[in-house]
């Protein structure tokens, strides 16, 4: 019982402050090219019972959209890590942006975590190995009861501890924790919303694999749409537009297998 009291008086502490988590992402969009990895920091940042992970660049472009401005671009809806979770609600959501507009995915899928007596030292802390499925894909985790949040990258949570190694078993998607640091604002941006499901999800990818530079909407709006290459000279959209098919069908390796779509 004096464990179960000092083991809840650390998360109350804890999680009255605003702390970052730093986790090491890595993953392979192209299953075919095992040494083609994409690696980049992502952060899980959270406050009370509400947590945020992205990657620095939609952290700084929330930032930006809080003071009134544009804030980051970006093209298709797939291959996004942006996820919200409320943990005292048991609710996590995937924010989609396309095109100006935040989407919001509910993550209904439920993680039943199998944990096992397993234990290892990963850096300085004391990690126990669990094991899920999800998306798809089987899943092997470490948390550790020594950072006392129920929370984890991307969209893993519901331990009794912080997911600090997180690896599917075909080593396409892998999250390491690699810093914890005080964290400030977390500015949350993206509030406003349009509830989607994972067939509009579809119907979104589809609509922008058909059209990546949404040309027919500028069209419409009465704009000439040109692209000049490397060299100089102008070339035709649709060359372009091709080019990019090639590589959204190239780069069909989605975290959420279960929900891979079939653009052909």
């Amino acid at each position: 019982m004096k464990f179960i009291i000092f083991f809840l008086g650390i998360s109350t502490f804890c999680f009255s402050q605003k702390i970052s988590f730093i986790y090491e992402t890595k993953y392979k969009l192209n299953s075919e090219k095992q040494d083609d990895v994409y690696s980049e920091n992502m952060i899980l940042d959270l406050k009370n019972n509400t947590s945020i992970f992205r990657d620095s660049l939609d952290k700084k472009s929330d930032s930006i959209r809080l003071n009134k401005g544009n804030g980051r671009y970006k093209m298709g809806v797939e291959n996004q890590f942006y996820v919200k979770k409320n943990l005292a609600q048991k609710r996590i959501e995937k924010i989609i942006t396309y095109l100006g507009t935040d989407y919001l995915l509910p993550v209904e899928e439920i993680l039943n975590w199998n944990i096992t007596s397993e234990q290892k030292l990963i850096g300085k802390y004391k990690s126990q190995k669990a094991e899920t499925n999800y998306g798809g894909r089987n899943w092997i985790a470490w948390f550790t009861t020594e950072l006392p949040f129920a929370d984890g990258p991307y969209i893993f949570s519901g331990l009794p501890g912080l997911i600090i190694s997180i690896q599917d078993l075909n080593n396409d998607y892998s999250f390491n924790l690699i810093e914890v640091k005080k964290s400030g604002n977390i500015f949350d941006a993206r509030t406003k919303t349009v509830k989607i499901d994972w067939k509009k999800y579809e119907t979104l990818a589809k609509s922008y694999f058909n059209d990546p530079y949404d040309v027919n909407s500028k069209i419409r709006m009465g704009k000439t749409v040109t692209f000049t290459g490397p060299n100089g000279i102008a070339m035709d959209i649709s060359i372009k537009n091709k080019e990019m098919q090639i590589n959204i069908l190239q780069e069909n390796n989605p975290i959420e297998l279960n929900h891979k779509i079939n653009y052909k």
